[in-house]
């Protein structure tokens, strides 16, 4: 068995079947992982959401801020923004069934065997593994609540609370933690979050720093796997912390990577979000990021 990890797909079908072919992936006996925003941007939301639930049982997958973003979407249509293309899914005869299974995917995953972890955005400095691992599982047990379900996608949206506080409570403290995993870039050292960055990083605000480059950082005795900050091009010279989201939907490259050896694979993309051309890539991409993709 070999797995894989492959940044954001945001509905980029095309090249996530070319990065597939190119490796031969066999879902009888191969894995993968996704860093989440499956859907969102990209040209084929709903036929990638559909190819991903017929292969659900070789996926290991965590939910980004799109992912998050279609589930309220689904519960109250006005929440739609002018660039999203998730209308063709809330429109789908088979939209609950794609959601509810949607709603059982993770915030954090942690392979204990291999010390890895994946995620979407990234864990705070100020958090163990087993940390966020629990806090995770708070928000996880809320998506799959019906009764609770409801009131947390009303109250998702927001930049405040900015820091972790243990005696956060409701709303507050769940929207907090789902920001740290899903839309996190920079934050302070202990953990005070900046949301409005986007650009490479080098660009964070004064006394702000990417969240993976604390010395303090808990998690530095894990390896870690994220998306979600296309401006890093996949570049991180953090030992130990893959990024793996190269902005396919902005017409850049999707990339997949064998978690166990670090070869990387790309399939460059078009504007439209479909695959050009796959390549094999350098195992070791860790030169200083570019801030050119937003």
């Amino acid at each position: 068995m070999t797995v894989y990890a492959v940044g954001d797909l945001q509905g980029c079908l095309e090249p996530l079947q070319c990065l597939l072919d190119q490796v031969a992936f066999d879902a009888r006996k191969d894995q993968l992982w996704l860093v989440g925003d499956l859907v969102n941007r990209g040209p084929q939301s709903l036929a990638t959401l559909r190819y991903l639930y017929a292969m659900r049982d070789a996926l290991t997958c965590v939910l980004g801020n799109h992912d998050l973003h279609l589930l309220a979407a689904a519960a109250n249509p006005e929440r739609l923004k002018k660039g999203d293309t998730l209308r063709e899914i809330l429109d789908a005869p088979d939209a609950p069934l794609l959601l509810r299974w949607l709603r059982q995917q993770k915030l954090l995953h942690y392979d204990e065997q291999r010390n890895t972890a994946l995620v979407h955005a990234g864990i705070p400095p100020q958090w163990s593994i087993q940390k966020a691992g629990r806090l995770a599982a708070e928000v996880e047990t809320v998506l799959r609540d019906d009764n609770l379900y409801p009131a947390f996608l009303e109250g998702m949206y927001g930049n405040e609370p900015n820091k972790w506080d243990k005696d956060l409570e409701g709303i507050a403290r769940l929207r907090t933690i789902t920001n740290y995993f899903t839309r996190m870039r920079f934050c302070t050292r202990d953990g005070k979050l900046d949301l409005k960055g986007k650009e490479g990083a080098d660009s964070a605000p004064p006394g702000y720093a990417p969240w993976f480059s604390y010395k303090e950082r808990k998690t530095r005795e894990q390896k870690i796997i994220f998306g979600h900050w296309a401006a890093l091009e996949g570049r991180c010279d953090e030992p130990g912390v893959f990024a793996l989201d190269t902005g396919c939907v902005w017409g850049n490259r999707m990339t997949l990577m064998n978690i166990d050896t670090g070869q990387r694979f790309g399939c460059d993309c078009t504007q439209d979000g479909h695959a050009a051309a796959a390549q094999k890539l350098p195992g070791d991409i860790s030169t200083a990021a570019s801030p050119r993709l937003e």
